[in-house]
C-alpha cells in the first residue's frame, strides 16, 4: 500500500546501484608533446561539475543518473589538457517519501558515484603524461542547494508580471 507521500507503507527506504556505466570519456593533450615538458609553475584548472536524473521508463523506481565532469588545465592561455566525463549508474529507490527523492537522487547517487568518476579522471590525466588530477571532494548537498534556490529565484523572476 501506498501513502499519500509515495512511500510504501512498512517499508524500509533503499537505495540499490543496479550498474555504472561510461557514458562519454575524452581527453585532449592538443600541445604534446611541449606541453609535457617541466614548467616553473601549477598550471591553472578549472572543473565543472553537473549531475543530471532521468526515470527509467517502465519502472517507478528505476533512475539513470548522471554525473559530468570537466576539467581544463591552462599554463597562461594555451590549454594543456581537457579531459571530459559523463558517467552515470542505474539507481533503485524505494521507500522514501516523495520530499525526500530529489535530495536522494542530486545528492546521494553522485556521492556514490564520484570516487569512480574522480579515478577515471585520475587515471585519464596520468595516462596523458600528466600528473594524476585528483579532484577534491564535491560537497553535493551544498550543489543542490545551489541549484534549488536558482530555481527558485527563475521562477519569482517569471511570475512577476511586466
Amino acid at each position: 500500500m501506498t501513502t499519500e507521500n509515495g512511500a510504501q507503507e512498512g517499508a524500509n527506504p533503499s537505495l540499490n546501484i543496479l550498474t555504472q556505466y561510461t557514458k562519454d570519456l575524452s581527453f585532449e593533450n592538443p600541445g604534446a608533446p611541449r606541453s609535457l615538458q617541466a614548467r616553473d609553475g601549477a598550471p591553472a584548472i578549472n572543473i565543472n561539475v553537473n549531475v543530471n536524473a532521468n526515470p527509467i521508463s517502465g519502472s517507478g523506481s528505476d533512475f539513470d543518473v548522471v554525473l559530468t565532469l570537466n576539467a581544463e588545465a591552462k599554463d597562461g592561455d594555451k590549454v594543456l589538457f581537457v579531459a571530459e566525463l559523463v558517467y552515470g549508474g542505474v539507481f533503485r529507490i524505494t521507500g522514501f517519501p516523495q520530499e525526500h527523492m530529489l535530495p536522494v537522487l542530486f545528492i546521494e547517487c553522485p556521492r556514490l558515484l564520484f570516487p569512480f568518476a574522480r579515478q577515471i579522471i585520475a587515471d585519464v590525466t596520468r595516462n596523458g603524461g600528466f600528473p594524476p588530477l585528483m579532484i577534491d571532494p564535491i560537497d553535493f548537498s551544498q550543489m543542490f542547494a545551489q541549484r534549488v534556490a536558482e530555481e527558485q529565484a527563475r521562477a519569482k523572476v517569471q511570475a512577476v508580471p511586466n
